[in-house]
């Protein structure tokens, strides 16, 4: 029986037969994150997105979170969402046509019952569609989305759809890109009207202004000549004889109109321009009935400049303008301010604000205003209706300021905000503590000042201070401490309820330059910096005497000891748990240095209680006494001071450590250099050269040192760090919002969930916040999701400050500021306000409802593995005195894969097929140019059992500015957030300009060019002691790398400029002979359209020796010319040839800039194993197809010729950016046009087997795996092919990849297991050809589903398409030809116009 062929568009399907049995070939798309280009609210009860060809449905109401998605327009892109405007209808009677309940507002819509639905229009490209939306709060998943009929397409781009009110039949009016309009009927599915302007020029953008009948349609076009026009497409005959005139012109722009909006109530015409402005034009009534014309000279009422860049939405409402641009921001204009900006949302990464949605408000109504960005998220703000405010600046409306009104005595030098009593006490019950320059302590409470304690004649002319809080001893109340220190060595220490009970404690004779608590359990540790690097400690505890005054105690400690340097202070110290070793206390002073100190447990004890146990000093006694007692303490404990065991000299640059924390075993610090380094304490290992800062205070204790595990960069231009604070759980979204909050309530049971969870994330990485100062504002920063969530314009550093609420050092999503700003104490929040939601939420980030990724282009990709997580439905039983509770699984699969792009930033991404959601588990921001190229090894972590639950990674990342990275990534399963986590480790960096510094006598050499870029990297071989590593360079040179993750560095090892220009492209190959001989070759290949094959097999044996001589570089051992122009992918595997052991073949893939597609065959004779070509029952290679060795072969070197070569010359309408071998003798392939394309490689040539459309603009790259899909996804699949409804509900599955270990490369691989398979299907070849009109479906009676690819394309966002062969009978297939509704699609014709 001969092979049958059928495609349909997306998705694709392909067919070969064998006797009875059909084998299906479908790809289709599992998730989608691309630019998001269309919005609407739904009666402020839905959000639709537009996402691709992709609708989504998101529900606001605050008691249901959930979404549901659609694919609606195929291979279009939605750049409209239009509902009609009719009330929701009950959907039992929507077979009658008529309405029979109304909800008119969220609340109402809410509580009505019974299932209702809503119809809408969806247009993007050429096409239209309806689309209805089934409401139902009665069940778990009320949202259902169904397309209603065909796809309709047109012949022009559709600008604008509208419905027509009071029609019976479903009428649409349409305005075309080429300025003309037509009446569609949906019903009959054709065009009833058209008509023409007479300006018959190209729009940019246009608004339909439609009422109950078409003759009183208006339309507003905008031009390519920067003009708005008005003209009435209704009107006349059904074919227009003539062509409507322009009615009104509107001249001002300089630039593109890209969005027009209309406000009827005050007759005001909006227009968003390329020239960077927004134009509001008073034109009056336009429409309605007799289709108005407005004014007959509109005027220009407001010309609005505030984006630094192009415009591309904007809104009206009453009193408000909206508009948002390429810059990224969304501004809300003040109309009755003169248009001045009173608030700027700022939400999204680079790329811009591709899509603005405003809800309709009453009044002063609260809005919701939604932005949708090209990094593929969407987020949510509620602003203010029109209520009349003062005038102020844009910074002043960022966080309304308040002053406090200092009245006292002197000028205001420190703030601290006082911990109080109750640790759930909210912001109106905050207190704060003020010194002055006068050594005065006030504390401001309930909107009053109060003097707490005044200081003599030292503490006048400076001071410091802190405040913290401490347990009272034999009590549960807590009180809170205060601490001032003076120029000449003396600490104030006093409780804040009762200033009298203080005591004065003594720290040598000079200046104290900071003061640090620490709390531990019911005491506190205060450290004093003084002179001469001594940082001096108490341990304070307070108690109740008998008549319930409370007294003060301070046991002294050893001292620490800083090592010499300038400006020898701390700046910031934590104390880590008892260890065996004793307390370890971790530092960091104002040289930007990280400490470690250890003493023995119980010092406290043993030096503290035999001194006091001889004098109790209290602040009654005399200031002599007191000088006198601090002395004797000071002689006393001089021997014993601590000098420390590992210092990270200038860790953070020249201007000091802000703070040091810890937090599940790691810590957490940050410096002014704009870093927060993650790092541990580890035992040193033997033999390992450790700083030996004190030879005595070393031998006694085991040797301890600091390892920096990670540095993470805030955004750009903030340098300034102050501190950071932990995320206890990410913002989720949705479903999974609920099942994670539902999972963190309950009882007792929880709580010791909770404390195994805690115990299973100790040692990894938490989400964390930076806190610092960023230009004149205060800000916190995700450095995941890239985004402010607070920003106060405080004037910027050099200034004291003190954050609510920051005692947990956990950030709840909201907090008030205060500060000292030219001797005024402010509040970013009036103290005697609770905080509002919107302060709440941090008004500067809003509510993300969809997280972001890449602002702009992904450039590459790679995936780590899969991680098979574990959701946890908890019962409890009542077991004796206890409840016992039994944990139920649901597994859920998440493919790990890194993607590095334009923004210059890596991130780390879980993506779930099932749900199509996407996870950003990591954001690298090390690179400070483009990433260009991803490599990766990776291992399942520990036995087969754990090999889905997490997986180690060694991740290599290279791009501009010759810039190399490489990081130890640990991915595993986080109980709590239900999601996988990711910790990295940063292992080393390089640089081509800083190896250029270290060289000697680098003034007689050329410096390297600081634009040279990576452009691709592979992996040579791999050993216990490192990884060689072989780079693709723009400037023409092919360079190896040592990659060593035991001394943390990267080494060149070698390079060579044979190429003599831009090397694009780089891969590897690793064979084995019959006697376990292993040989590493390498494939480069260049703009100069050739391929070089280089045997490495000696640099592989030599890459971990860095301290010999400079190796020769080698010569390649074949040149293959292959492309006319630039090579930009390569894709190599290796076949065995049974019985012919002395020699393999090797096949290399390659697509070029000239949109070819090359597969070239080489054949590779092992050394001494026979003759180079005959030999062994293999053809002879004709002379001219073989293109001699570039150098002669010795007898213990392999011998390569070329066997054969075929090409497709057009293989895409457009430079083939990347290619990889998705199975044995299957390619994938994409182009910047927008195709993913199969191949079949074979003996015969290369054969077309189908293509699918990739909604990925500007396809840079892909990575691709095979697996196999699981007997419940299988029965998934079933039940969806029963019911069209669940099949558009649920659009992904998922695979389980095959092997232990998986090395992703620019070459590519496969599992050798099924290499014995390459012979049979290397003889198969099957073309695929597009046949329109063939409609292909597949039913229940499938009777096989194994094998399962998976393709991931990048570019401008990145889709992920799952790969399924099916088998199916020959009889069901020609029985069944239906097609699934959401791909039927009708195309219709535009009637011409008679001249």
């Amino acid at each position: 029986m001969g092979a049958s062929r059928r495609f349909i568009n997306d998705p694709f399907i392909l067919l070969f037969s064998n006797e009875n049995v059909l084998t299906v070939k479908k790809m289709e798309s599992s998730a989608l994150v691309a630019p998001v280009t269309a919005l609407e609210f739904l009666r402020d009860a839905f959000l639709l997105t537009g996402e691709g060809p992709v609708l989504t449905v998101y529900s606001l109401q605050q008691h249901q979170k959930a979404s549901v998605r659609l694919s609606v327009l195929q291979h279009y892109r939605i750049h409209g969402i239009r509902p009609q405007h009719a009330p929701a209808v009950l959907a039992q009677n929507s077979a009658t046509g008529f309405y029979v309940e109304r909800a008119d507002s969220s609340d109402e819509l809410s509580s009505t019952t019974g299932p209702i639905f809503f119809d809408f229009a969806v247009f993007g490209g050429k096409a239209v569609r309806l689309v209805r939306l089934h409401v139902d709060f009665q069940v778990q998943k009320h949202l259902h989305l169904e397309v209603l009929g065909p796809l309709i397409e047109l012949q022009d781009w559709v600008l604008d759809v509208r419905w027509l009110l009071g029609k019976e039949h479903l009428q649409l009016g349409v305005a075309l890109a080429h300025n003309s309009a037509l009446l569609l009927d949906i019903t009959a599915e054709k065009v009833l009207v058209q008509r023409s302007c007479f300006e018959g020029c190209l729009l940019y953008s246009a608004l339909l202004l439609v009422h109950e009948s078409w003759a009183d349609t208006v339309l507003i076009g905008g031009t390519v000549f920067n003009q708005l026009v008005l003209w009435k497409p209704g009107g006349g005959e059904t074919i227009s004889e003539h062509k409507a005139p322009v009615e009104r012109r509107l001249l001002g722009h300089s630039g593109v109109i890209f969005n027009i909006t209309y406000l009827q109530e005050k007759g005001w015409l909006a227009s968003a321009s390329d020239d960077r402005s927004v134009r509001v034009w008073g034109v009056g009534a336009l429409g309605g009935p007799g289709g108005k014309c407005g004014d007959l000279n509109p005027t220009c009422l407001r010309v609005l400049y505030g984006h630094q860049a192009r415009v591309f939405s904007v809104h009206l409402s009453p009193g408000r303008v909206f508009s948002a641009g390429e810059d990224g921001a969304c501004l809300v204009w003040d109309w009755a301010e003169g248009g001045k900006v009173i608030q700027t949302l700022k939400g999204h990464r680079a790329g811009g604000v591709r899509a603005l949605a405003v809800s309709d408000g009453t009044g002063d109504e609260k809005r919701w205003v939604a932005t949708g960005g090209a990094d593929g998220g969407v987020r949510l703000w509620r602003v203010e209706g029109n209520v009349e405010e003062e005038e102020k600046s844009e910074e002043e409306v960022t966080e309304k300021l308040t002053d406090v009104k200092f009245p006292c005595e002197g000028l205001p030098k420190v703030v601290c905000i006082a911990r109080g009593e109750d640790e759930n006490a909210s912001w109106t019950q905050s207190k704060f503590v003020i010194c002055t320059d006068q050594g005065l302590v006030y504390q401001y409470s309930d909107g009053q000042w109060e003097k707490l304690w005044q200081g003599g004649p030292e503490f006048q002319s400076y001071c410091v201070m802190e405040s913290t809080t401490v347990s009272v001893k034999d009590s549960t109340a807590k009180v809170s401490l205060c601490a001032v220190g003076n120029l000449c060595g003396s600490v104030q220490v006093f409780p804040i309820s009762q200033p009298q009970s203080g005591i004065l404690l003594t720290g040598g004779s000079g200046k104290i330059h900071s003061l640090i608590w620490q709390e531990v359990k019911r005491s506190v540790y205060l450290l004093a910096s003084g002179p001469e690097g001594l940082v001096y400690r108490w341990c304070i505890r307070v108690e109740l005497d008998e008549s319930c005054s409370l007294t003060v105690h301070a046991n002294p400690l050893p001292p620490f000891l800083l090592p010499p340097c300038a400006k020898r202070w701390l700046t910031a110290a934590v104390l880590l748990h008892s260890t065996v070793q004793g307390l370890l206390w971790v530092c960091g002073d104002r040289r930007g240095s990280l400490l470690l100190f250890q003493e023995e447990v119980g010092v406290e004890n043993k030096f503290g209680e035999s001194l006091l146990t001889e004098r109790k000093q209290t602040v009654r006694e005399a200031d002599a006494e007191n000088t006198r007692f601090g002395v004797m303490i000071e002689e006393e404990l001089k021997d014993q001071t601590l000098l420390s065991l590992s210092c990270l000299f200038g860790v953070h640059g020249k201007q000091g450590v802000t703070s040091v924390c810890e937090h599940q075993g790691l810590l957490y610090s940050t410096g002014r250099d704009g870093c927060v380094r993650v790092f541990r304490v580890i035992p040193t290992a033997a033999g390992k050269p450790e700083d030996k800062v004190h030879e005595k205070n070393v031998e006694k204790k085991q040797s301890l040192h600091l390892e920096v595990l990670r540095v993470q960069r805030a955004c750009k231009g903030m340098e300034w760090l102050e501190r950071v604070m932990f995320l206890e759980t990410d913002d989720l979204q949705g479903e999974e919002s609920q099942d994670v909050r539902e999972n963190l309530e309950g009882g007792v049971e929880k709580n010791f969930e909770r404390e195994a969870e805690k115990k299973e994330n100790k040692g990894r990485e938490a989400r964390f916040v930076i806190l610092g100062f960023h230009a004149v504002q205060f800000v916190v920063w995700d450095p995941v999701k890239q985004e402010k969530l607070l920003a106060v314009p405080c004037g910027g550093g050099h200034r004291s400050w003190g954050l609510w609420p920051s005692d947990k050092g956990v950030w709840p999503g909201y907090g008030a500021l205060v500060f000292i700003k030219q001797g005024a104490v402010l509040a970013s929040q009036p103290p005697g306000e609770e905080l509002s939601w919107a302060g709440k939420a941090g008004r500067t980030g809003g509510w993300g409802l969809r997280e972001g990724v890449h602002g702009r282009g992904i450039g590459c990709v790679c995936r780590l593995g899969e991680i098979r997580g574990m959701r946890t439905q908890n019962q409890s039983k009542s077991s004796g005195n206890w409840m016992k509770t039994e944990t139920m699984s649901k597994e859920g699969n998440w493919e790990i894969v890194v993607t590095g792009g334009e923004d210059t930033s890596l991130a780390v991404l879980a993506i779930n097929p099932d749900s199509a959601s996407v996870k950003v588990l990591s954001v690298i921001t090390d690179h400070i140019s483009s990433v260009r190229t991803l490599t990766a090894i990776t291992r399942p972590e520990g036995g087969t059992e754990n090999q889905k639950r997490s997986l180690h990674a060694l991740l290599v990342s290279a791009g501009g500015r010759a810039q190399m990275q490489c990081y130890r990534l640990l991915i595993t399963w986080d109980m709590q957030r239900q999601v996988p986590s990711c910790q990295v480790i940063q292992v080393a960096g390089h640089r081509l300009d800083d190896q250029w510094e270290r060289r000697r006598n680098r003034h007689k050499t050329v410096k390297m060019d600081p634009e040279t870029r990576y452009m691709c990297v592979a992996v040579v071989a791999e050993n216990p002691e490192g990884v060689l590593l072989a780079v693709a360079c723009s400037d023409g040179a092919l360079r190896l790398f040592s990659v060593s993750e035991v001394k943390h560095q990267i080494d060149l090892l070698l390079e060579t400029f044979y190429h003599q220009r831009c090397v694009l492209s780089v891969a590897t190959c690793s064979l084995e002979d019959r006697k376990g001989n292993r040989y590493n070759l390498l494939f480069s290949a260049a703009t100069d359209g050739k391929i070089a094959v280089w045997d490495l097999t000696e640099a592989s044996s030599s890459s971990t020796d860095t301290s010999s001589n400079t190796p020769t570089p080698p010569i390649p051992c074949l040149l293959i010319p292959a492309h006319q122009s630039g090579v930009n992918s390569l894709a190599v595997w290796r076949e065995n040839l049974g019985q012919h052991e002395d020699c393999c073949l090797v096949t290399v893939a390659s697509g070029g800039d000239d949109g070819q597609l090359t597969v070239s065959t080489i054949r590779v004779q092992y050394p001494g194993e026979g003759t180079t070509g005959g030999s062994r029952g293999l053809p002879q290679i004709p002379e001219p197809l073989a293109p001699q060795q570039t150098h002669s072969t010795t007898p213990d070197q392999i011998h390569l010729d070329l066997l054969s070569q075929s090409n497709v010359q057009l293989a895409h309408a457009a430079p083939l950016t990347d290619l990889k071998l998705l199975s044995p003798g299957v390619l994938v392939t994409t182009s910047s046009d927008q195709r993913v394309c199969l191949w079949n490689v074979s003996n015969t040539g290369i054969n077309h087997r189908g293509a699918v459309y990739s909604h990925v603009a500007d396809a840079a790259g892909l990575t691709v795996w095979e697996g196999e899909m699981s007997v419940q996804q299988e029965e998934d699949k079933k039940r969806e092919t029963r019911s069209e409804s669940e099949l558009e509900a649920d659009k992904g599955r998922e695979g389980i990849p095959t092997g232990s270990e998986t090395r992703c490369e620019t070459g590519g691989g496969f599992s050798e297991d099924k290499e014995k398979g390459v012979e049979a299907k290397r003889g198969e070849h099957v073309q695929a050809e597009r046949a329109s009109g063939d409609h292909v479906c597949t039913t229940s009676n499938e009777r096989k589903t194994e094998e399962v690819g998976w393709v991931l394309v990048c570019g401008q966002g990145f889709q992920l398409f799952r790969v399924r062969n099916t088998e199916m009978e020959a009889e069901t297939w020609t029985t069944r030809g239906g097609q699934p509704k959401e791909n039927h699609r009708v195309k219709v014709t535009l009637q011409e116009e008679s001249k």
